[in-house]
């Protein structure tokens, strides 16, 4: 299992941290900072799925007229850390 940290862009959350298995299911998803409530869900609903599929459906959700959103910022994290995995 390797882990990962992305730095978001233009979302209240600092942070975000998770793991990706051999078989690039994800884990451990947290979110420094933001949305309280939200983000603890995200983090348990994508718990041990295909990292690819979740970056599919959260990319380009967007939040208050940011452009991004956490979700989004996570689905950008995911796609870094599987293109450094190939590289």
């Amino acid at each position: 299992m390797e882990s990962y940290t992305f730095k978001p862009q233009r979302v209240c959350a600092k942070l975000i941290s998770f793991d990706l298995d051999e078989e690039n299911r994800l884990h451990g998803v947290l979110f420094m900072g933001g949305c309280p409530g939200n983000l603890p869900a995200i983090a348990k609903l994508v718990e041990g799925k295909d990292a690819t599929e979740i970056a599919n459906i959260l990319r380009g959700n967007l939040c208050g007229g940011r452009g991004t959103s956490c979700a989004d910022q996570l689905a950008i994290a995911i796609d870094e850390a599987l293109k450094s995995r190939t590289a």
